[in-house]
């Protein structure tokens, strides 16, 4: 079943589509639509046109606060932690939609055994963590909300590379727990060797889909993005 059917780029000769309980990236060079395309399924950016749909039920026009609702969460890109607020307290706020205080309870010791540092870290003000707790700590706020949709921007960017797999195999982890996923990523190697499609981006426009494996083999995206040669 498809999760997502994405129309909203003006210039693109394909929609992007992301299938229930999936993974799905999309690379593409700096400026060429991709955090506009995770903003506006959030409904922080307004489309100019085409349609965005989830689960048969339009999202154009929607709130962000009703599109979580709806099951959809996102990881900005650049962390985004609430300083002088707790590691605990962090979390907790990405379940402010929730109401039943002993689901957010036991969704929360879900996420300490997803998460392990950050149980260690419950009680430290989230901006003393280092940038990989950090990153960490985003992508389980977004996880609190519970949803079904998880869209990740750029959740590798800055960090150590002890911390970049790490997050590689969390968002596996999550993708395996079946939460569908759509990643925006500039590791465009790693992105591709975790999703079960790719699409490629260039000024607005979908120039490229198939599997990751396919793309990976791609001469054009072996030049472009993965500094190989064809």
């Amino acid at each position: 079943e498809i999760a997502v059917l994405i129309a909203i780029l003006p210039l693109a000769p394909r929609s992007l589509a992301v299938e229930e309980q999936g993974g799905v990236t999309l690379i593409g060079a700096n400026g060429a639509g991709k955090s506009t395309i995770l903003k506006t399924i959030s409904g922080i950016v307004k489309p100019q046109s085409g349609s965005i749909e989830y689960q048969n039920e339009s999202l154009v026009g929607k709130r962000a606060p009703q599109i979580v609702a709806a099951g959809v969460s996102q990881v900005p890109e650049g962390r985004h932690v609430f300083p002088a607020m707790t590691v605990m307290e962090n979390l907790q706020l990405g379940s402010y939609l929730q109401k039943d205080r002993s689901q957010i309870e036991a969704r929360l010791q879900e996420i300490y055994q997803m998460f392990p540092i950050l149980k260690e870290r419950q009680h430290q003000d989230a901006a003393t963590l280092s940038g990989g707790e950090q990153q960490m700590l985003v992508m389980a706020r977004a996880m609190m909300a519970n949803p079904d949709l998880l869209l990740l921007d750029e959740p590798s960017m800055g960090l150590a590379p002890i911390y970049i797999q790490k997050v590689f195999d969390i968002i596996q982890k999550i993708n395996a727990q079946g939460i569908t996923i759509l990643l925006i990523e500039q590791n465009a190697h790693q992105a591709l060797s975790i999703a079960d499609r790719g699409y490629v981006i260039a000024s607005g426009e979908i120039q490229l889909t198939g599997s990751g494996q396919k793309l990976l083999n791609d001469p054009q995206v072996k030049r472009a993005y993965l500094g190989e040669s064809a």
